[in-house]
């Protein structure tokens, strides 16, 4: 039966299976888990085979890996034939290791769990990893496996139960390294697959079908420019089309092309074409290309020679046939303009930060062969890693590994040069390991601003119910709901203002709306925007709107907002840097480009001070008032903040909301802080004195809020409602 080739999913990538359309195994008299042959242009390969998804019924498709794609000699959308094999079961096999592998002495960790279920066959080679290795090249190694015989013999299954026998043989030649053994393909990028569909489109269309452009009497794209943060894939993509597309493939780097000979930079870029122009189809890749193409009037007289060079050399595309040119750039705005129209990199493809399946995916990938714990739940990690990128993520599973790592490195014997076997064999990746590698690394794509990732919930809110309530309708229902406002042509609002008096949980309320909407959160503070020279305090916001935007859904929270946004025309000692910076903020929340799945945020005390044209409807047009809490509200503060502590039989909190009036929600806070702290004191006085009995005995007393409530009440912040509005 002859079937179209397409990717295989990201969970059974590099497992050495074949997923076919239930109809066509039916056909084919195959069950799930059978074995066939699959006959490509090159080569021939036996694997596993699988049923595809219900959804995919009806489809004349199988689905491969890199790996059996490049095996058998086939790309995507080639086609390939199958037919059933019969595979025996291994009884016994036998393999051969480098003389340089460090695994010698532990076959039953390294090279049994990565032949079970494979097929081999007498006389095969077969790349394994030593460890944890890294999809985007590096120094991740592959050894060579060698199956010297098998029983029987031929083409055989290895089973759990199969005896694998290490030969005193040894491999010829050095260890494969990963760019050798294992190039990178499609299945090893996660989260940009529409990214990906384009890239294919412009690359291997013009390639693999020139004769559909010939017949529209077009020219086909010539250049592609990918932009975004660093990290987010970009020089991931250029080498996957490079591994999956067979084409001739040149790449320039900067400080390699870069010459302090008069003449000679350009020199050795027309070769680098040239070279391209005779081995087409050709890919020619320009890594970082802002940093040789900068643009010429900021440039000096060497990176001017590249710009025109470089110029030339893409208006000649035509003349040279099948030469597709690939930039990468994080810096987008740097490079000379242009090369950046029609005819040269015809298209801009931005590679975006991933969203949470995107995340899902990447973990996925760079989990593949590493052996996890069953407490880790990789859904809750691409949920909490806002902001991420693929380098972070990858970052993130190698510091997990590094902390495992570590956690068993006191067995060790150092004695020996080889780690022990047992040892070796109950080394699992923990949730508790991850959980430490995650606290110390930074998202990249929000390095530049504050930001966290909340991890305050409604309840841990007291009261407020009637605000909390809009909240949700304002921010968490358009990304929960979004079918609902696109059936009655509702546009989410754009902004919220909370006002009222000092503590009664604005800046809370903030941050646990954007915990709950599963969204990114950027703190600014008011003032921090300003700046004395002329232009920054609006290109400061211009980046936090920016940022917003690249890692959406995002709450930006602007708090003390009257700071910086005060009425226009009453300043006169600042030079005007707090108009321009109103003018800024209301052009980013109505101006021409659209917020989307982003939401302001802004909090004060003084709604009085802010400049009308912030507040009408269509800016921050959901004004709420955050009002002191009543008598129900202040019992639900006091039990938010005392649900940890350990309180006497005699601490009434009904009581004590009643003695509470007027006070807002961080003046009970301090209450309960300075009621604990009373407790502290009495402890360690008496630790003092010699008299102290056990720490499980300290608990809160009627008499420790009774020292705290006077305390509190001298220095409390809160104030009456009518002072704000």
């Amino acid at each position: 039966m002859e079937l179209t080739v397409k990717p295989i999913v990201i969970p059974d990538a590099d497992s050495e299976i074949a997923v076919v359309d239930r109809e066509a195994m039916s056909e084919l008299n195959l069950e799930d888990d059978d074995y066939a042959r699959v006959n490509g242009h090159d080569d021939s390969a036996v694997v596993r085979i699988r049923p595809g998804p219900a959804e995919e019924a009806g489809r004349t498709i199988i689905r491969l890996d890199g790996a059996l794609r490049q095996t058998v000699g086939v790309g995507i959308d080639d086609t390939v034939t199958i037919e059933m094999a019969d595979v025996e079961s291994a009884e016994r096999v036998t393999i051969a290791l480098p003389v340089e592998s460090t695994v010698s002495d532990t076959p039953g960790l390294y090279v049994r769990d990565y032949l079970t279920d494979r097929v081999v066959t007498d006389g095969q080679t077969l790349p394994i990893a030593p460890g944890f290795e890294s999809v985007s090249g590096g120094t991740a190694q592959r050894i060579p496996v060698k199956v010297i015989e098998t029983q029987p013999s031929g083409t055989v299954a290895i089973q759990e139960w199969t005896d694998v026998m290490v030969s005193e043989e040894a491999v010829e030649g050095p260890v494969i390294t990963t760019e050798d053994a294992l190039a990178v393909t499609y299945e090893d990028i996660g989260g940009l697959d529409d990214e990906l569909a384009q890239v294919r489109e412009m690359v291997e269309l013009p390639m693999r079908y020139p004769e559909l452009f010939r017949k529209l009497n077009i020219d086909p794209p010539r250049g592609l420019l990918l932009h975004g943060l660093p990290g987010t894939g970009k020089t991931l993509v250029t080498k996957a089309i490079s591994s999956e597309v067979d084409a001739f493939f040149a790449t320039i780097s900067g400080p390699e092309l870069t010459s302090t000979q008069y003449g000679e930079t350009e020199e050795r870029l027309r070769e680098i074409f040239k070279e391209a122009e005779a081995n087409a189809p050709s890919v020619v890749f320009i890594d970082d290309v802002d940093a040789i193409v900068p643009k010429r009037e900021d440039a000096n007289d060497v990176e001017r020679r590249i710009v025109a060079q470089l110029l030339g050399l893409l208006d000649g595309l035509a003349e040279r046939g099948q030469v597709i040119v690939i930039g990468t750039t994080n810096r987008l705005d740097v490079i000379d303009p242009a090369l950046r129209r029609p005819g040269r990199f015809d298209r801009e493809l931005e590679i975006g930060v991933p969203d949470g399946e995107g995340r899902k995916e990447i973990l996925s990938i760079h989990t593949r062969g590493m052996p996890l714990s069953d407490d880790i739940d990789l859904d809750t990690y691409a949920e909490n890693t806002h902001g991420f990128v693929g380098a972070d993520i990858e970052n993130l599973v190698k510091e997990s590994a590094m902390c495992a790592i570590r956690r068993v490195r006191p067995e060790f014997d150092s004695s020996s040069e080889v780690v022990d076997t047992e040892l070796l064999d109950s080394l699992f990746v923990t949730d508790a390991d991850v959980k430490e590698a995650l606290t110390g690394i930074e998202p990249s794509a929000l390095r530049e601003v504050f930001v966290e990732v909340p991890d305050v919930s409604w309840e841990d809110v007291g009261g407020l119910e009637t605000t909390k309530e809009r909240l949700r309708e304002t921010i968490q229902w358009p990304l929960a709901y979004p079918n609902a406002f696109e059936r009655v042509d509702l546009r989410p609002a754009k902004g919220v203002l909370l006002h009222g008096p000092p503590g009664t949980g604005k800046t809370l309320l903030a941050k646990a709306v954007a915990n709950e909407a599963q969204s990114n959160f950027i703190s600014i503070k008011g003032p921090e925007l300003l700046d004395k020279y002329v232009g920054e305090s609006e290109k400061g916001v211009r980046e936090v709107f920016a940022k917003a935007r690249e890692n959406a859904p995002t709450v930006i929270f602007f708090d003390e907002i009257d700071a910086m946004a005060g009425e226009r025309g009453e300043g006169t000692g600042d030079a005007g840097v707090g108009e321009r910076v109103v003018s800024q903020l209301l052009t980013e929340l109505d101006g021409l480009e659209d917020l989307e799945n982003v939401v302001v945020v802004a909090a004060t005390n003084r709604p009085d001070l802010i400049d009308d044209a912030l507040v009408r409807p269509g800016r921050l047009d959901r004004h709420m008032h955050v009002s002191t809490p009543d008598k129900e509200a202040r019992r639900e503060i006091f039990d938010v903040h005392t649900r940890e502590k350990p309180l006497a039989d005699d601490v009434d909190l009904a009581d004590l909301s009643e003695r509470t009036e007027g006070y807002v929600g961080a003046d009970i806070e301090a209450v309960c802080r300075e009621a604990s702290t009373a407790a502290v004191r009495e402890y360690v006085r008496s630790t003092n004195e010699g008299t102290a009995a056990d720490v499980a005995t300290i608990d809160l007393t009627l008499d420790h809020f009774e020292r705290a409530l006077s305390e509190v009440e001298s220095t409390r912040v809160g104030g009456s409602d009518a002072q704000f509005g």
